[in-house]
């Protein structure tokens, strides 16, 4: 059965199926149909499935001319129907692990998406999940599922934990370069995963196992939250020393060994680095650990629009304004810039606190241009015009996401401007500039 399926990969016969369109599953689905597989992708929403069946895309960085060929072509069918798993060889599920309300990890969409699968699952096929979640997860959730089909997992089911790198937004790095860890639950479901995953990607790189695999994603996320936290503290210590951070940091960079820059801003977002260190620190309490160093990342992290809150309240009163029927612009919604992803946005965080206090809230970002009812209870709110006849009816504007299609020179016609994103250095010659 493993020689037979990777004759398919070798000959690129075998059908690739995507589960989850979103910001991995779609750009997972590309890379599968550029390699030459037909695809199929499924997806609950209706909007995503009926968007790509007319060759338009939801994702702001995703090529729309690779979208025509591969829909067009007939290379790739998208549907919300999950029994077309059933004529796949490769099924790849890429659905949102996101944390509950008392920061645990909520699996639902992963288990409901297998669920949804296992009427349709065959002998002869390999599942790979590659959604970021606990050490564990593949063989505790998905193993059981395959075995309950009388399935002999590594002899005529192949199952794999391959994690999702994507950074939406950077150019410098397309799927297909980004080297793919992969880990098997067997040694004959590793050798199926490297085979299809070497056909996708330019470099597989093989784990032990699946938990190794898993714990990989999670050490890159957790990595990455606790040098921001870092930095996010250092940032207020500087402050109150009058020392430019930024500058600091750059200069620090120069080193070539030993430090790698990161920067701070207004908080963490997107549907990683704020979420991931919490499955590793909630799966260690099971072996009675206590991740001290990641939660204080975590709290660090998580105050951070708290802060930027603090200095605009300070630069108001300066000018003896309250919060309290201030118009403030907040410029930028997406989590980071150049792209036009929502999720766990620090800038949406600054909108609902300066709502509940009072403030006349809008927004700019030339990537988003509506905010689905998230912080106002009674309507969406839209994208407002950001030039230099709209910029001076604001009170305070605060820079949450630094774009780069974002003229800051108007910002010199702005009353007070509270810049998070160090645009403005402090040499600048802008005096309504509070460093935050």
């Amino acid at each position: 059965m493993k020689r037979l399926l990777a004759d398919k990969i070798d000959d690129k016969t075998a059908v690739v199926c995507v589960v989850g369109l979103g910001y991995v599953g779609l750009p997972r689905l590309m890379s599968a149909s550029s390699a030459g597989f037909r695809c199929i992708g499924i997806d609950t929403d209706l909007h995503k499935v009926d968007s790509l069946n007319r060759g338009e895309t939801y994702i702001r960085h995703i090529d729309v001319d690779r979208l025509h060929v591969a829909i067009g072509k007939g290379k790739c069918r998208i549907t919300d129907n999950f029994a077309t798993a059933a004529e796949a060889d490769v099924i790849v599920v890429c659905v949102p692990t996101p944390l509950n309300r008392f920061k645990e990890p909520d699996l639902s969409f992963v288990t409901d998406a297998v669920d949804s699968l296992s009427p349709f699952l065959r002998s002869g096929q390999m599942l790979s999940l590659e959604s970021t979640t606990y050490p564990g997860t593949t063989e505790e959730l998905l193993l059981p599922r395959i075995r309950n089909r009388n399935f002999t997992v590594g002899e005529d089911y192949f199952l794999v934990y391959s994690p999702e790198r994507e950074d939406p937004g950077n150019t410098e790095f397309a799927s297909s370069g980004i080297p793919k860890v992969c880990g098997g639950i067997s040694d004959a479901c590793l050798e199926v995963g490297i085979d299809f995953y070497s056909r996708i990607t330019e470099q597989v790189v093989p784990a032990s196992s699946t938990r190794a695999a898993e714990m990989t994603k999670i050490l890159e996320n957790t990595y990455r939250a606790v040098n921001i936290a870092l930095v996010n503290e250092l940032k207020i210590v500087a402050d109150k020393m009058d020392i430019d951070i930024f500058e600091v940091i750059r200069a620090a960079a120069t080193k070539p060994f030993g430090y790698k820059a990161f920067f701070p801003g207004p908080g963490l977002g997107g549907h990683c680095i704020p979420i991931d260190p919490f499955y590793l620190t909630w799966k260690a309490r099971e072996y009675g650990l206590h991740t001290r160093f990641i939660e204080l990342a975590g709290e660090v992290n998580t105050a951070m629009p708290d802060y930027v809150v603090a200095k605009t309240v300070h630069g108001l009163n300066l000018s003896g304004k309250p919060v309290n029927g201030s118009e403030i612009l907040i410029l930028g919604v997406a989590y980071k810039k150049n792209i036009d992803d929502l999720r766990e946005s620090p800038g949406i965080e600054l909108i609902r606190t300066l709502f509940a206090m009072g403030a006349s809230v809008s927004y700019h970002d030339p990537h988003v241009s509506r905010l689905p009812a998230l912080p106002k209870p009674d309507d969406e709110m839209h994208c407002v015009e950001f030039n230099a006849s709209t910029v001076g009816k604001y009170d305070c504007v605060i820079i949450a996401t630094d774009h780069d299609d974002v003229d800051y020179s108007l910002l010199g016609k702005a009353s007070l401007v509270i810049d998070p994103r160090g645009v403005f250095s402090p040499d600048a010659d802008h005096v309504n500039v509070i460093r935050a």
